[in-house]
């Protein structure tokens, strides 16, 4: 295990609190009903209410980049750029390397995604998700891409799919004690799996859950949940950032885009 390194630490929390600070204003848009009955119920303004949700976000951040790198370090991965920086080592060849696979991997994923979205899931959506979702300001959208590419991949690639991988490497692991890749990849769809049912409280605050839209959170989120996975053993976090990030930006600037020019065509055809 290489040693702790509290500057790394440092940056990672530090952008993972600006990614909490950029993703605020989706938020407060897609969440602003129940923020208003949160107002009611502690009888607390705006943003004494914001400023509890981005504390408790600060410490969860805190303890899964903490724990994530020391996991992380123990099965030989973590964030070989940002420590080959510290380090004072060249990392340009390395960057490059990994810039390509993260940016086509992001986009494809993404691109899957929208796809099955528009045939498969978007016809068969309950009227309240296709119709009364809010679908926020492209500028939002777009800052909210960092938390994604920055946030996410800290919680489930960094801290989750590292304890399941070091967790699963008691028992299958090479002679050297490493997870072997059957490991990483069983770890990588569980966090992919998890991270999909993550996305479930948002959908049952709106609609009755279904088997479908359970099928369809975990297939959704987990594509790019699986190729980050694959990017963060393979080339290191930053690449899984980077992957992440290129695909919230397509799906947030041309996904949502499209839904909302989809619902516009509508309303325009029943007035």
């Amino acid at each position: 295990m290489r040693g702790y390194s509290w500057v790394e630490f440092a940056i990672l929390f530090g952008a993972a609190v600006i990614g909490i600070a950029c993703v605020m204003p989706y938020t407060l848009e897609l969440t602003g009903d129940a923020i208003a009955k949160a107002r009611e119920r502690m009888r607390q303004p705006t943003w004494v209410i914001l400023l509890l949700q981005g504390a408790q976000s600060v410490v969860l951040f805190g303890v899964a980049t903490g724990l994530g790198l020391i996991l992380a370090h123990q099965i030989g991965l973590g964030a070989p750029l940002l420590e080959g920086l510290l380090a004072g080592k060249a990392v340009g060849t390395q960057a490059l390397a990994m810039l390509a696979p993260a940016l086509i991997l992001g986009a494809a994923a993404s691109l899957v995604v929208l796809i099955l979205e528009i045939t498969v899931f978007w016809p068969r959506l309950p009227p309240a998700m296709r119709d009364q979702v809010p679908i926020p300001a492209l500028w939002k959208r777009l800052l909210a891409s960092f938390y994604g590419g920055i946030d996410e991949e800290i919680l489930l690639r960094l801290f989750v799919l590292s304890l399941l991988a070091w967790l699963i490497g008691f028992v299958w692991h090479l002679p050297g004690g490493a997870p072997t890749l059957g490991a990483l990849w069983v770890a990588n769809v569980l966090a992919a799996v998890l991270f999909g049912l993550g996305h479930l409280p948002a959908t049952a605050a709106l609609v009755k859950v279904t088997p479908l839209l359970i099928v369809r959170a975990i297939l959704l989120n987990g594509l790019i949940g699986l190729a980050a996975g694959y990017l963060f053993w393979a080339y290191g976090l930053e690449a899984a950032m980077l992957a992440h990030f290129t695909g919230d930006l397509v799906l947030h600037g041309v996904g949502d885009s499209f839904a909302k020019s989809v619902r516009a065509s509508l309303a325009s055809r029943r007035a």
